[in-house]
Parts: structure tokens; sequence; C-alpha cells
């Protein structure tokens, strides 16, 4: 038996409910009962009556059938695990604040009510070994905790450096690069790329001859690119941040959805935990830039991704304030939104810096 099985849900339970395949639980265990089923000394209809429900108080009662002290021995041969806390993953009276702020959680008695992650010590040592179906860690996972610091990761500090970004270093680090791109866009509209593109400074003056139309066509593909990134926010977010119940039940592709955006979920506060690590973003535009090269030619692809970096300087920043920054009036009203993604419903409400792609697919959080 696999150690991630310990901890189940009483939905894990309901989805083992034939005469082949029987689950219960009682007194807050698990058991697979399927070989036993067949061999129930008071007949198998009985034990079908209650497959995949709890049974506490039905084998104590008299009215349904006398178990001895061995029948209960035999049932704990078919332990296969304990049911987790049964707490609601949506709350639909939760209700934004422009001055929310939750409080710490305490971690001790955290753990000690969900066996699910020791908030004291690094969690991904503890993801890797989890003891959870996926059904228990969908159900965790979606129950924000708070610390006044940032959670330790990694154990070894040359890795933990790798998981924590503070907000200002995403525009320190792609603003530069989008500004190259859509320049070096305008050039390619106007003709042959000139030697000095490759050097670091370019003389400024070389600027006012190049043709008012290589700005324009330039800035139309910027345009193109800030267009298909609210896009592609709204489909990341939804579809591979969000993959939740159509992610396979393995512990490997439970410890990548913990590492992707499973513990912004969990930790939603952590202050270097809410724009993307420099690493990890080169990894996932990589795709989505060489496909712009595949459809366009280099000036229009260059153009796209200028715009396309630039909006994600802005939706990567624009996320950290809607969790932590005092907004003017329209921004007031995406942190609200936002924030009930994950303190309401998180199965909807999935644009940051807007929600017209949520209208476009019928997504929309009620507030």
């Amino acid at each position: 038996m696999s150690k991630r099985l310990t901890f189940y849900t009483s939905e894990d339970v309901e989805n083992h409910k034939t005469g082949s395949d029987c689950w219960i639980s009682r007194h807050g265990k698990v058991y697979n009962i399927s070989q036993f089923v067949p061999d129930h000394p008071g007949g198998d209809d009985i034990l079908l009556e209650y497959a995949g429900k709890d049974i506490d108080g039905v084998m104590e009662n008299p009215d349904e059938h006398f178990h001895s002290e061995s029948a209960y021995a035999m049932l704990d041969e078919y332990v296969i695990g304990r049911l987790g806390t049964a707490e609601s993953i949506i709350d639909e009276n939760w209700v934004a604040t422009e001055d929310f702020h939750p409080e710490d959680t305490n971690e001790a008695e955290d753990f000690a009510k969900s066996h699910f992650l020791d908030l004291r010590k690094p969690l991904f040592p503890q993801v890797w070994s989890a003891n959870w179906s996926k059904s228990y860690y969908l159900q965790q996972v979606h129950q924000p905790r708070h610390l006044p610091e940032s959670a330790r990761l990694f154990g070894p500090w040359y890795l933990e450096i790798f998981t924590r970004t503070s907000w200002y270093v995403i525009p320190l680090i792609w603003a530069p690069i989008s500004m190259y791109m859509f320049i070096r866009s305008v050039f390619q509209f106007t003709g042959p790329l000139p030697p000095f593109m490759v050097q670091p400074f370019l003389p400024m003056a070389y600027f006012t001859l190049l043709p008012l139309d290589s700005f324009v066509k330039a800035g139309a593909c910027w345009a193109l690119g800030v267009l298909i990134w609210t896009l592609i926010e709204y489909g990341m977010h939804r579809l591979l941040f969000h993959i939740d119940y159509r992610l396979p039940d393995k512990p490997f592709f439970l410890m990548l959805h913990f590492l992707l955006h499973g513990i912004h979920h969990y930790l939603p506060m952590d202050r270097l935990r809410l724009v993307m690590p420099p690493v990890l973003f080169t990894a996932l535009q990589s795709p989505f830039t060489s496909l712009a090269h595949k459809l366009f030619p280099p000036s229009v692809a260059n153009g796209i991704i200028a715009g396309a970096f630039a909006m994600y300087i802005a939706y990567d920043t624009m996320h950290y304030a809607l969790h932590h920054t005092k907004l003017p009036q329209y921004m007031i009203e995406q942190k609200k939104y936002h924030l009930a993604h994950h303190y309401k419903n998180f199965e909807l409400g999935f644009g940051i810096t807007s929600k017209l792609w949520d209208y476009v697919f019928n997504t929309v959080l009620p507030m």
C-alpha cells in the first residue's frame, strides 16, 4: 500500500460502492472490504446497502446484525487509511473588503487538525512523500493558511532562493527585454537590421530617421500581443494552474500542481510567492515565443512578443497589488474579485488583469 493513500475524504469513499469495489468508513478510519463482501456471514446485501458510506453506529446497532469482537478484529485487517477533516472548500458567504487581511494560522493546531502540511518545516519534502489521496490534497490546498513570514519550501538555501521573488524583480528583468523586442520589431519593419543593433547602446538620433509607419506597424503588433497575453493569462490560469480535478492521481502530479500553483492557494498572502520566479516564466514563455516565430515573420513576432511581455509585467505586478496594496477604484473591484477566487470559489474568476475572458467563457464569479 502506498503511504500517499493514508488520508482520504468522504468523496473518496463514496466513489467505491460496488460489490467488487467496496469501501466504508467508521470512527475516522477507511476500509476496503471488497474481498470480504462475498464472504460476509450476513450476506452481501447489508454491506452493499452501506457501500461508500460511513457506518458509525451501524455495526453496534443490534437491529441490523450482531457483531462479535472477532468481527471488529477482522474489520481492522481491511483498514487502508484515515478519513481527513471534511471542511467546505467553498464559502458562499465570504465577502472581500478593501482592507482585507486574514489572521495568522497557528501552525501546530493546523497540523494537528488536518495532518496535511506542517508549516513549521520545509514544505517540499512533505509534499514529495505525501500521504493523501488527490481528493484530500485538493480539499486542503484550497483552504488558505496565513503566516507572518514566507513559509520555507526547501531546506537548503541554494534551492530556497529560487522560490522567492520580490515583485520589483519582474519589471527589472523583463521590461528591458520587452523594450528591446519592440525596438527590434521597429527596425525589422524598416529594413535589414543595422550592425549596431547587437551593441549595448543605440544612437538615439537614429530613431528620428526611422519611418513613422514602422512604429505604427510595430505598435499594432504590440497591441495584438497585449490582447493575446490576456487570453494566455486566462487559459494558463484555468487550464494549467487549475487543472485540479483533471489532475492524475499520482504523487508526482500532486507535487507538480503544488509547486506550480497549489502553494499560492495554500498560502495566498505570501509576499514572496505572488509573482512568478524568472526561471519558471522563462520555461513557460519558451513554447509561446517559439510558436510566434513559426507563425509570423520576425518583425511581427517580435512586436507581439514585446506586447505580451509588457502585459506579463503588468499582470504579475498587478497580482501582487491585488493581494497587498491599496488601489484606485477599478483595481479595488478587481481586488475583491480576485480575492473571492481564493476565499469564495476557486473554480470561477480566472481573470487577473480583467474579467474579459471570464465573460466570454462564462466563468464570471458572482460578487
